[in-house]
């Protein structure tokens, strides 16, 4: 068999089985994306101005400033953010964590992840480099049978031998603030009927920030319009912002950015 055919047999046994990939510099991104073996690298943090994110301005300024501690290597909270989907919960991480990164010239860092996807290993990487990072699990939720993952997102928050390392802290979104799923039969259960509720509300009090984000109030999802028509030299009519929104069945800041995009579309505009 000559060498260039043992080249080829090589090359084809390569395609099919490449290399792990590697995981990208701590160093380089302003956010990482986490798969459960490896980090990739996000180029830009994409994120709205924090000016525009109206409506939420308790939960801004708690946010902002907490995230601002751990760039600057101060103590910080772990966060849950919870409540009224498209309010701006995830949105206003990154856009904290962008403040954050132009106060301290990249000092912190982004890494989205999940809790079934290695959360472990993540950690043992993080530990130890010379950085600050916020792991932002989004959208969170356990059902009933998930409730051996629930406890280890406990332990890594709180007393656990595995809990995350000292630069880093956890940002959670949820739509629950009890994040594991509950049932009105915990209420009629004979047996301890405190106990399954108190177990599934602990994992929230792990947090040491609970931030609620609340239903948009038809003046607050206005004032986001608003706020974004000028931003970007578009013209409203309230009336047909409004209806907008009645036709989603929701005011939130998701429906409000929406709109926005429909009123460049119809302007013949890119946002």
């Amino acid at each position: 068999m000559n060498d260039n055919l043992l080249s080829r047999i090589a090359d084809a046994l390569d395609r099919l089985a490449p290399p792990p990939p590697q995981n990208a510099d701590w160093h380089d991104h302003p956010a990482y994306v986490w798969d459960g073996h490896s980090a990739r690298g996000v180029d830009v943090l994409e994120a709205p101005p924090l000016d525009l994110m109206r409506g939420i301005d308790r939960q801004k300024t708690t946010v902002v400033e907490n995230v601002s501690r751990l760039a600057h290597g101060a103590d910080a909270h772990d966060m849950l953010l919870w409540g009224s989907r498209g309010m701006g919960k995830s949105a206003l991480l990154r856009a904290a964590t962008l403040a954050a990164q132009g106060e301290t010239s990249g000092r912190i860092a982004l890494v989205q992840a999940s809790p079934d996807a290695g959360l472990s290993a993540l950690f043992a990487k993080l530990r130890g480099v010379d950085r600050r990072f916020l792991v932002f699990l989004d959208d969170l939720g356990f059902d009933d049978g998930d409730e051996g993952a629930a406890r280890r997102l406990r332990s890594w928050l709180e007393g656990g031998v595995e809990a995350r390392p000292a630069n880093v802290r956890l940002a959670v979104t949820s739509n629950r603030r009890a994040i594991v799923e509950r049932h009105s039969s915990e209420q009629d259960d004979p047996i301890n009927p405190r106990d399954a509720v108190d177990d599934r509300l602990a994992l929230a009090d792990r947090f040491g920030l609970s931030i609620g984000f609340h239903n948009c109030s038809q003046e607050d999802y206005l004032a986001i319009v608003a706020g974004y028509a000028a931003h970007y030299g578009l013209s409203f009519d309230e009336a047909d912002a409004l209806e907008w929104a009645k036709r989603r069945g929701q005011r939130s800041g998701r429906v409000a950015r929406h709109y926005i995009t429909e009123l460049a579309g119809r302007s013949g505009k890119a946002l």
